[in-house]
């Protein structure tokens, strides 16, 4: 079980890791932080470029950052978009990917620069998500 104080930590770390972020074509920074299993912490942040198909979102910066470290499950997600007042969260892409790597009660907050934040779970960002019972866990 998450704390509500380890998610401040977690997201604290996202806001960290969004002043790094590439967006130099949109000006919309995204930084996203990872609980790994093991209790560490990866980030990830938005890389854009000019051929925008290819740009890559902090959300799955973030998971290949840890799975390149031989992470394989991670237990919550925040995400940080300072350029937004309002709460952004992870698009359908990242959704899927996170799904891959997350069971459905891990916790996800997500918040822009505003004072208002969501607080969910992969489960209720991706529902009747049937491949995660087929998975090899």
């Amino acid at each position: 079980m998450i704390t509500n104080e380890q998610m401040d930590v977690l997201f604290s770390q996202a806001r960290k890791a969004a002043q790094m972020a590439y967006a130099v074509y949109s000006k919309f920074r995204v930084g996203a932080a990872l609980l790994c299993e093991d209790g560490s912490i990866v980030t990830g942040v938005n890389v854009e470029n000019r051929s925008f198909g290819l740009t890559v979102c902090a959300e799955r910066n973030a998971v290949f950052t840890g799975v390149g470290q031989g992470k394989r499950k991670f237990t919550a997600l925040a995400i940080s978009t300072p350029d937004s007042v309002e709460p952004v969260g992870p698009c359908g892409a990242c959704r899927q990917v996170l799904s891959e790597f997350m069971p459905p009660d891990a916790p996800v907050r997500f918040a822009g620069s505003g004072q208002d934040k969501v607080d969910s779970t992969i489960g209720e960002l991706l529902p009747y998500d049937s491949l995660y019972d087929l998975a090899d866990k």
